[in-house]
């Protein structure tokens, strides 16, 4: 059973192939990182998967643009599902491309029955390319749509319901986005369908000010893990138990001992619940 796990750099390999495997410790990767033929980056990925499972993460499939998903883009995705059987696919409740352009973000939907029917058809064709449930994440957003007629939690619920999708429950984005919004983090939880949780994200935030001075947190994967995040993330365990959790760490890298510890972090969390439910 996978219990937790990071994002993997190729900057750490040297290190994470000199300490012995461990069998519940998994690593995730950008799909779109692995999309070429070969060389360097597919010969790291299959010695780290020799030795560890991977989740595969999906960051440009447009699930929620308003066009069709890029056929060749899904086709490269499902080989790469194939190729090295992931034990978690996942992707996000976002849009990235329009009118043929891609644009370097993941970018928020308003949450209408429109876009509830695009989202489900578009996860249908995902889920029939690589024909395995897919992990649906929720987004960090910093503005909402005036046009939306549910709410987030809503949305997501109707979204795994319809499609029959899993979700990957991102406990930072769902911080990032109250403190935005004004609305509270655990009101949000509450409302989730964590029975359709099949892995957690982790990560740090940082924080900003929008133009007319009020704080603005943003999802930048750069740091630590917050303590509020912790204490979410803590809540989410004792109500649903172990479950595969996965430190997201993109820019201003640490050394793996650092990175690996934070992972070892929710592990412990996991092992406590564990030891309060016996």
């Amino acid at each position: 059973m996978l219990a937790a796990g990071s994002s993997f750099k190729h900057q750490h390999l040297s290190a994470i192939l000199a300490q012995p495997p461990g069998d519940d410790f998994f690593f995730e990767v950008h799909a779109e990182n692995y999309m070429g033929a070969g060389g360097p980056p597919h010969r790291m990925l299959t010695a780290l998967r020799e030795r560890h499972a991977l989740s595969l993460h999906g960051v440009c499939m447009s699930i929620g643009g308003p066009d069709a998903l890029d056929e060749r883009h899904l086709a490269r995705f499902r080989d790469l599902v194939l190729r090295y059987q992931p034990a978690l696919v996942s992707e996000h409740l976002a849009w990235s491309s329009h009118g043929g352009t891609f644009f370097n973000d993941l970018l928020p939907l308003p949450y209408t029955r429109a876009t509830l029917d695009r989202v489900c058809e578009h996860i249908d064709q995902v889920q029939a390319a690589i024909r395995r449930p897919l992990l649906l994440e929720n987004p960090a957003t910093y503005l909402a749509f005036a046009s939306s007629t549910m709410g987030e939690a809503e949305f997501i619920r109707a979204v795994a319901q319809r499609s029959g999708c899993g979700l990957l429950l991102d406990v930072n984005n769902a911080f990032v986005s109250a403190a935005n919004h004004g609305y509270s983090a655990v009101d949000y939880l509450n409302a989730f369908p964590l029975e359709r949780v099949g892995e957690i994200h982790l990560a740090g935030h940082s924080e900003q000010r929008d133009d007319e001075g009020a704080p603005l947190l943003i999802d930048s994967h750069d740091r630590a893990v917050a303590p509020p995040v912790w204490d979410l993330y803590r809540g989410v365990i004792e109500r649903i138990g172990p479950t595969p959790t996965l430190i997201e760490w993109d820019s201003e890298l640490p050394d793996w001992p650092t990175l690996r510890a934070q992972a070892q972090a929710a592990r412990r969390i996991m092992r406590e619940e564990l030891h309060h439910a016996a």
